[in-house]
């Protein structure tokens, strides 16, 4: 009995590796091929979160240890939560400082300068 269930954890520890693995490869191909700076950021803050996120989470289910699974849970947790903001403050940074958006993007949802949105 112990045996199927250390087969089937093994099994769900490698499935997981897998798709954690292969959204990380999506996120370094988004980097390498997209046009600018603005959907770089946004595949490496979206599935390199994804995937980094199931790898840790494969990583603490692998350790079949309690403590060490609500460690890579809470870096889980803290990833998604920080990620994702800090690469919009960068994409708003870089809109700011003057990075231009590439000639396939269609809209340009931000003014272009702070005294814009004041007024």
């Amino acid at each position: 009995m112990g045996g199927q269930i250390e087969a089937i954890i093994t099994l769900l520890v490698a499935l997981i590796m897998i798709v954690g693995a292969s959204f990380s490869l999506l996120a370094a191909l988004g980097v390498i091929r997209f046009p600018d700076l603005y959907t770089r950021m946004h595949a490496a803050s979206k599935a390199g979160t994804v995937g980094s996120g199931l790898l840790l989470f494969a990583a603490g289910l692998h350790s079949l240890d309690p403590a060490i699974f609500a460690r890579a849970l809470a870096a889980f947790v803290f990833f998604v939560l920080t990620a994702p903001i800090s690469a919009h403050l960068l994409a708003k940074a870089a809109h700011q400082a003057g990075y231009r958006m590439s000639r396939l993007s269609v809209i340009d949802q931000l003014p272009q300068k702070e005294e814009a949105r004041s007024l």
